[in-house]
């Protein structure tokens, strides 16, 4: 493993902070304290700081002559989880918790800005993005929104993400889809509350759900070809306040996973229409619902062979996996390769046992990845500025 003298010797510092924000999470939009202890250390590293992107968002430049400019992007906020790890530095806040690492991503772009800002990679410019609200609110979109990409245009983008179950030491590469598009839906079946004894004189929307749902999985099963990967999980049914009353309506809430848009198109039209249906049928009605959240997370072939070549400098082509199935999970950097070529890519963080999964309760950053983290960062910027410095 490669990992810079320098780099390796900051261990103790990015723990620190990794402590710090781990203690201290916020959440969607609420990153306050966040944002002012990144804009404070980047300024401290003498780089130009520019804050309040998108509310929150922090971004951190580095000049370094004409020639490319390459976007390194770590999401900063927590979630609405409430921590059980017994950890020393536990969040401090009732009800958040870095359950998915992004305190960890912060700290080490945070660690590879540092690093870079004494040894400047280029010729060309690093445009370090510190971005709020990946957790369902979209925070890359609305950043884009407010003039990042105008205000700092980037010839490329790179982000990572920890990821439990792949063992500490290793990445994992794609080249294509890393991470599924994420829609959210509401069905509203409406039918004729009666007494549950007499369930002849209602229209029962109970037993409609159900009929629903069975649908809506042979979508999967029997509609969708086996080789696209899809998923529709219902993961909310609110219907009824006492025993014996059948309820005049039933709400269904979920989630839709996809890759391919037109399996995406096909999937939003066809719920509607399967619901409808059996409403329809039994002479009850049905209002859906159907928001699109986040598109597909898909690299750009180039940029994941930068991302590759980077990784493999580091810990060695064995240490690096091209062949991992991606995730049917969902990431809002999606919307930046959706406006600039980059690469988005996944650094192990050990086991997942005992509840160390992401979203966790007991989740757990392993801070032995911090330096490597730091060290890929810097090594796809200089690789990505060399390379966009080459003759055409």
């Amino acid at each position: 493993m490669r990992i810079a003298d320098d780099i390796q010797a900051m261990l103790p510092l990015l723990t620190q902070w990794r402590h710090d924000l781990h203690a201290h999470p916020e959440t969607a939009f609420q990153e306050h304290r966040t944002a002012v202890f990144i804009a404070r250390e980047l300024r401290a590293m003498g780089l130009e700081v520019h804050e309040g992107i998108a509310g929150t968002g922090v971004v951190g430049i580095l000049r370094n002559g004409d020639g490319w400019t390459v976007g390194l992007r770590a999401d900063i906020d927590a979630l609405d989880v409430t921590e059980t790890t017994g950890l020393p530095y536990a969040s401090t806040t009732p009800g958040k918790m870095h359950a998915c690492g992004h305190d960890g991503h912060t700290t080490m772009l945070l660690g590879a800005a540092k690093h870079m800002a004494a040894n400047p990679p280029g010729p060309g410019t690093v445009v370090f993005i510190f971005q709020p609200a990946e957790e369902n609110e979209g925070g890359a979109r609305e950043m884009i929104a407010d003039g990042l990409f105008a205000r700092f245009p980037v010839d490329q983008v790179f982000s990572m993400h920890n990821w439990p179950g792949l063992e500490a030491g290793r990445f994992a590469v794609h080249s294509g889809p890393v991470m599924a598009a994420f829609d959210t839906f509401e069905l509203r079946l409406i039918g004729r509350g009666s007494h549950g004894a007499m369930p002849h004189e209602g229209i029962d929307p109970i037993t409609l759900a159900a009929q629903v749902q069975m649908a809506w999985q042979t979508l999967i099963s029997r509609a969708v070809a086996p080789v696209d990967p899809a998923v529709i999980s219902i993961t909310q049914i609110h219907a009824g306040d006492t025993l014996n009353v059948i309820p005049e309506r039933i709400v269904l809430r979920g989630t839709v996973r996809t890759f391919a848009p037109g399996t995406r198109d096909f999937l939003e039209a066809e719920m509607g229409h399967r619901a409808r249906a059996i409403a329809s049928a039994y002479h009850a009605e049905a209002e859906f619902d159907y928001l699109r959240r986040y598109p597909a997370t898909i690299n750009a072939a180039s940029a994941a062979a930068l991302a590759l070549e980077a990784a493999q400098g580091i810990v060695g082509p064995e240490a690096v996996a091209t062949d991992l199935p991606p995730s049917m999970a969902a990431e809002d950097f999606a919307f930046m390769l959706n406006d600039r070529p980059g690469a988005y890519i996944w650094i192990g963080n050990g086991p997942a046992e005992g509840g160390r999964n992401l979203h966790s309760p007991n989740y757990q950053f392993n801070d032995e990845i911090l330096t490597l983290g730091a060290q890929y960062f810097c090594e796809v910027a200089a690789r990505a500025l060399n390379a966009g410095n080459r003759p055409a």
